[in-house]
């Protein structure tokens, strides 16, 4: 792996969303989650549990328990993953650290802005927290180490990443219920986690997904006309044969955001009735589309 490459590949940009996004989940998590003995996920959620059976701070288990992961799965994530991931943790656990015990907000025993209500703690913890790992995942870092642990492991466990770090947080929050005693708030703190979930995939995704749409024809010219003139954008076509007809036919792969879905529906079935569309949610689309 050619680090010096990596090395040079960071960018002053990405450290300074890195700072705000620690910023934004140190809010989150003490001032809305830990204050009513609510948990985060993953690492987060591990450390605030151990803060309260210890007693010692939230910032040093963050630090002692996501530095050895990131540092493990260095060699997998690579250098600049490594690297903005450790200092978005660092930023978190100072943050942390400054809110608890340094700053004049009072969060040792309620939120200092939802007060001890469960349910707006555990929807504003999980949104706000939410936000900074899924910005400091967009900035290409990482808010917590349970995803290292996870692309290391699941696929040796014969699982995807996301069941793995599910598992993990079902394990962790039984385990709270264990210590204690109760299941108010571990019921609670899934809320903070369903919260959190969809905030990170709004901050890394966005709101408007994008449709990839494969369609498969026999009247590709026809089609693919009315589309360019209908939406002025490219679209790739591709040679197929049916595999019971052996007929020869086409498959348009073909990009629109959620509103076109039904208007280019329309115009395929106009053009060809038995036109079979595969229509499949996207995240990312990069590069250029054009009228080719």
């Amino acid at each position: 792996m050619n680090y010096k490459k990596e090395w040079k590949q960071l960018k002053p940009k990405n450290f300074f969303f890195l700072t705000v996004a620690g910023i934004i989940n140190a809010i989150g998590v003490t001032m809305f989650i830990a204050p009513v003995n609510l948990y985060d996920s993953g690492i987060s959620g591990t450390s605030i549990l151990l803060s309260q059976v210890s007693g010692l701070g939230l910032s040093i288990f963050l630090i002692l328990l996501n530095f050895p992961l990131f540092m493990v799965g260095l060699k997998k994530q690579g250098l600049a993953f490594t690297i903005y991931a450790t200092y978005a943790v660092m930023v978190y656990s100072i943050g942390a650290w400054l809110i608890t015990d340094i700053l004049p907000v009072d969060v040792s025993v309620a939120s200092p802005l939802a007060g001890s209500d469960l349910l707006l703690c555990a929807l504003f913890g999980g949104i706000i927290s939410g936000a900074g790992s899924g910005l400091a995942i967009r900035f290409g870092g990482a808010m917590d180490g349970i995803e290292v642990l996870a692309v290391m492991l699941a696929k040796k466990m014969g699982i995807t990443v996301g069941t793995f770090v599910m598992m993990y947080n079902v394990v962790l929050y039984i385990c709270c219920g264990f210590v204690l005693e109760s299941w108010i708030l571990p019921l609670y703190s899934i809320v903070t986690y369903a919260a959190a979930l969809k905030t990170v995939d709004f901050i890394v995704e966005g709101l408007d997904h994008s449709k990839a749409a494969f369609i498969i024809t026999e009247r590709c010219e026809a089609v693919c006309k009315a589309l360019s003139e209908e939406f002025g954008t490219g679209m790739t076509i591709m040679e197929a044969k049916g595999y019971f007809s052996r007929s020869h036919k086409y498959v348009v792969y073909f990009v629109v955001n959620r509103f076109q879905v039904n208007k280019m529906q329309n115009i395929v079935r106009e053009i060809d009735p038995l036109a079979y569309i595969s229509i499949n949610e996207i995240a990312d689309v990069l590069g250029k589309s054009v009228e080719e």
